[in-house]
């Protein structure tokens, strides 16, 4: 009985209509400017501006004949000038829509209308024909009808335009949680077998009192002090993440001893300001470790190359002769989610690509700083 009385109260409220809407119509939700600046840049559309006089002209057009009097050029001013009074009240609402713009100009539309016939029609201005009284009577049908469709197209341009800003907003909101995500599946991608057995050989060297245990902790520590805060941040620069990769190759070769080279070489010119998603170089080269090095049991060497062939062009390589890439290799989750926050913060002016190599493997980033114009 619980849930059948529950049930009924619940679609007692479904049911329930929002009175206020038949007094004071519009939208509920009120946009900060904050939200509006954020997502509410979207400029007016032009063409409804054409869409509206080119109808008037037509209409006017076609009842040429039917104006009485040489009326035509009074009825064609009131027409355009109603158009451009209606299509100013658009505009504003379109910048802010609200139900209380919308409600106030709608009855201050009313009011000047009501005010300019009521003149009219007890002080008629003396250059203006006078009209019978069948011919008032329609001026007012018409004018009227004009207002009531001007009234109706503000309604529903208030109601898309602030569904339009809660859309944008919503997906701006979508785009923070998936680059949230992005960076803490970046930060899982910290290998634990890579923090354990590091730390394990910097014991074993402490017990044994091995000279490698000194200077692999201080890289260790280098490399932790610059990881696990960097996937907070949106991006990092060059240099930061030149530093993380070196503290992580400085590791990766105290463990590995002569089957692990390495080379880090930065072209003249590069802007080592350059911004990249957090981790997406320390992906790269641990991929290289990983799938080349590592399965190889003569190991090999990785050369990570920075270049600027031209004035806002950068290319990245982590080249590696190990292992080399399977024939049924795919993208990792590594690679899937570097991709997908390089696109976040370059679009298409960045491209990250594989290349087999005999032996070994490529991978490639291109960046184009400056966004080239159509």
């Amino acid at each position: 009985m619980r849930c059948t009385s529950s049930n009924a109260a619940d679609a007692e409220g479904k049911l329930k209509l929002d009175w206020t809407q038949w007094v004071w119509p519009g939208p509920r939700r009120v946009f900060t400017p904050e939200e509006m600046a954020r997502a509410g840049q979207q400029p007016w559309p032009k063409s409804i501006d054409y869409y509206v006089y080119s109808n008037v002209l037509v209409l006017l057009a076609i009842n040429y004949n039917d104006v009485a009097r040489g009326l035509i050029h009074w009825a064609a001013l009131l027409a355009l000038g109603m158009s451009s009074l209606a299509l100013w009240v658009a505009k504003q609402l379109w910048r802010q829509p609200t139900r209380n713009r919308l409600n106030l100009y709608t009855v201050g539309s009313v009011a000047l209308l009501t005010a300019v016939f009521l003149l009219l029609k007890f002080k008629p201005l003396s250059f203006v024909p006078a009209l019978e009284r069948s011919e008032q009577k329609a001026l007012v049908l018409i004018v009227a009808a004009v207002g009531v469709l001007a009234l109706i197209s503000w309604f529903f341009l208030v109601l898309i335009r602030a569904q339009q800003i809660a859309s944008r907003l919503r997906e701006l909101e979508e785009q923070e949680r998936h680059l949230k995500l992005a960076r803490r599946l970046a930060t899982a991608q910290i290998q634990p077998h890579f923090l354990f057995n590091t730390l394990a050989s910097v014991q074993h060297w402490v017990d044994t009192q091995d000279p490698r245990a000194g200077s692999t902790l201080r890289s260790f520590t280098a490399y932790l002090r610059a990881t696990l805060p960097m996937f907070e941040r949106e991006s990092l620069s060059l240099t930061e993440e030149l530093q993380i990769v070196r503290s992580y190759l400085e590791v990766m070769q105290a463990r590995l001893g002569t089957r692990l080279q390495w080379q880090i070489d930065v072209g003249a010119g590069v802007d080592e300001s350059l911004q990249l998603p957090p981790g997406l170089l320390l992906t790269l080269v641990e991929n290289a470790i990983g799938h080349g090095i590592e399965p190889a049991l003569r190991g090999g060497s990785i050369t990570v190359t920075i270049a600027q062939p031209t004035e806002g062009q950068v290319l990245i390589e982590v080249r590696d002769d190990g292992a080399g890439l399977s024939s049924a290799a795919v993208d990792g989750l590594g690679l899937q989610n570097s991709r997908e926050r390089l696109q976040q913060l370059y679009g298409e002016r960045a491209r990250l690509s594989l290349k087999p190599l005999t032996p070994g493997c490529s991978a490639s980033l291109e960046i184009h700083t400056v966004e080239s114009k159509p």
